[in-house]
């Protein structure tokens, strides 16, 4: 089961912008003069796309260089996040159910770095029964698709083939990242995308949220 993070399991109040705008003073001297569109997109597509917009040259240095003080942002903030954000309702007893279901692996498939990834949900208590080794992370790949592919191939490098994959986020990317390997795509309407549209992007199940616990674990043993 590869869970998404933002708007799916927490909710950070907008904190990934303000780190944006923090790394960007810090790394380049400037102020960042818009801010990024974050929802279901990886730093792979976000971070170039920002340099670009703002007529810096989005090498390979200076990518890993911004995400390092990106990094840091996250890691100077862990100590307040539960002050900023909160986790979604169900969050943590979705993951405990989950995790007493015989067989079944939970990671992530997530736009964010391993790194922040981490300091998200260590923060809320929430890292307990992810298996961050086998994730898909935004470093990887522009396009969502193939961090699914990503966390696919680690689990059954280390567990073997499985019967399914369950891909669960709150936007149309995850469910069509999920769509493409053939998995299973329960979307969560807890973020900026209602039912409807991700209905419309081909979820095989939407969830109002994750307070509902029988019926996540439903979602994994169906």
């Amino acid at each position: 089961m590869l869970w998404d993070i933002d708007q799916t399991l927490l909710d950070l109040r907008g904190s990934g912008r303000a780190w944006y705008a923090q790394a960007f003073t810090e790394v380049l001297g400037v102020t960042m003069s818009e801010m990024p569109r974050f929802f279901g997109r990886t730093e792979r597509a976000i971070t170039p796309e920002m340099l670009v917009s703002h007529g810096i040259e989005p090498d390979e240095e200076m990518i890993r260089k911004f995400w390092a003080a990106l990094v840091s942002c996250s890691e100077q903030a862990l100590p307040t996040l539960t002050e900023i954000g909160i986790a979604l309702p169900g969050a943590a007893d979705a993951l405990s159910a989950v995790a007493a279901c015989d067989g079944v692996v939970q990671s992530l498939v997530t736009g964010n770095l391993r790194e922040i990834a981490w300091h998200k949900l260590s923060a809320f208590d929430l890292h307990e029964h992810v298996d961050f080794d086998l994730g898909g992370y935004g470093d990887l790949s522009a396009h969502r698709p193939d961090l699914v592919g990503c966390a696919v191939e680690l689990a059954e490098a280390r567990h073997g083939s499985p019967e399914a994959v369950i891909v669960i986020g709150d936007t149309p990317h995850d469910v069509t990242a999920a769509l493409a390997h053939d998995a299973v795509a329960v979307g969560v309407a807890t973020g900026s995308f209602n039912a409807e549209a991700l209905r419309e992007a081909g979820a095989h199940l939407v969830l109002p949220d994750l307070s509902d616990t029988a019926t996540v674990v439903t979602a994994v043993l169906g």
